[in-house]
């Protein structure tokens, strides 16, 4: 196919937003999957067929945005210039969330029995989300230009059938759950804890737009419900993944040091709050932040002598920071460390000190109102004289002149 390089990239980007594909063949069995197992857990198994069979009816040329009878959304096109007719499926994903309310009058509204919602909840709750489809849609127009030439080569047409027919709703209603059912949950568990975890490898890497792109394609349903009350649920939530982004930056090579701070204001954030919007924000907040941590604090480049240095450095800048001190708290060689130390960082321990003293300074004198003489202080330096030489070589004003300035 002359758009196999055009066709691949599509797919890897749909993939990124958790959409899957699929290109199914005329004539060969259709795969059950395609809307990641729904219908057959449903007992409407011959459904696929109506549904995703479209060979007889589908225009070559045409981009087919097709709405099922559960509100999930699907793109279908008839791929060119192939032996066989064969046909992109893109989905399932959803244009809004869905609360669990919205989920329980539909599945009243076609007689699903009871035992088997929550598990429509989960599978919901797996389901992408993409709130401007428009976004979504230039992807394809720009696909289609590739595929079949301009703009004016090839339409688009909807397909809209959220109807259900009464054996169908009889098939559901007569359906009995049986234990190999449990199949459905097991899978979409799975598919929430592997979300999980590329969610914390984002964040042990410091991939905030990594992360945004995880949340931007969530569902409302896939925070799982495990009591009534719906902020109590959702602070529960953030516990656990404040607990998991902790250890998501450790992984980081982020030193405990930085990380308990973190925690703990986020610990106190969480009990704050009062509503659902909130405790969403704040989990936005709290990916952001300790993505931000890992950029800044990540020692992963470091030897760990080296760690243990940047740690003490920052953990008290008003301590003896000298080559001398520091070699006898880390009972090691002086010379040795001072000569690691300028190969890892590729400063010298005295440089490296200083920038850090200096940077605390221009913070203490944006954010406060102390004298100079005790921001001196505050970043171990001790005669205001010598704080002065040494602020206006590294940012080339006196502290009086960066205050007023800043």
């Amino acid at each position: 196919m002359f758009y196999s390089t055009e066709l691949d990239f599509l797919r890897r980007i749909l993939r990124n937003f958790h959409i899957d594909t699929c290109i199914i063949t005329e004539n060969e069995p259709l795969p059950g999957n395609i809307d990641k197992g729904l219908r057959e857990f449903l007992n409407l198994g011959d459904c696929y067929n109506s549904l995703f069979d479209l060979f007889g009816v589908m225009k070559p040329k045409t981009i087919y945005k097709v709405t099922d009878s559960f509100f999930c959304h699907y793109i279908f096109i008839i791929l060119p210039d192939t032996d066989v007719k064969r046909i992109l499926i893109t989905g399932p994903y959803l244009n809004s969330d869905r609360t669990s309310e919205n989920l329980m009058e539909m599945a009243e509204k076609f007689s699903v029995p009871a035992q088997l919602v929550s598990q429509m909840i989960k599978y919901f709750g797996n389901i992408p989300v993409i709130n401007d489809e428009k976004y979504l849609m230039n992807l394809f127009f720009s696909f289609g230009e590739v595929a079949w030439g301009d703009d004016s080569a090839f339409s688009v047409e909807s397909i809209s059938d959220t109807r259900i027919e009464k054996d169908e709703i009889d098939a559901i209603h007569h359906f009995k759950a049986k234990s190999e059912d449990a199949l459905l949950s097991i899978k979409l568990l799975e598919e929430r804890y592997d979300a999980e975890r590329e969610l914390m490898q984002a964040v042990s890497q410091g991939a905030a737009h990594r992360v945004e792109k995880l949340f931007s394609t969530a569902s409302a349903t896939a925070f799982e419900k495990r009591i009534d009350d719906p902020v109590r649920n959702m602070k529960n939530y953030l516990i656990i993944s404040n607990t998991l982004l902790r250890k998501a930056a450790e992984y980081g090579s982020v030193h405990p040091f930085y990380i308990d701070g973190l925690s703990t204001d986020f610990a106190k954030k969480i009990e704050r709050i009062k509503t659902v919007s909130d405790s969403n924000d704040l989990m936005r907040e709290m990916v952001k932040k300790y993505c931000a941590l890992v950029k800044q604090y990540s020692m992963k480049n470091y030897s760990l002598l080296i760690q243990k240095v940047l740690t003490l450095i920052d953990a008290d800048l008003t301590a003896d920071l000298g080559l001398k001190k520091l070699a006898e708290s880390l009972n090691v060689n002086a010379s040795y460390l001072s000569a690691l130390f300028k190969k890892e960082t590729g400063k010298t321990l005295t440089e490296y000190v200083t920038q850090k003293r200096v940077d605390h300074a221009t913070f203490l004198l944006r954010s406060t109102s102390l004298q100079i003489q005790t921001v001196a202080q505050h970043c171990g330096i001790f005669d205001v004289n010598y704080f002065a030489k040494i602020f206006r070589k590294y940012t080339g004003k006196s502290p009086k002149e960066y205050r007023e300035e800043a």
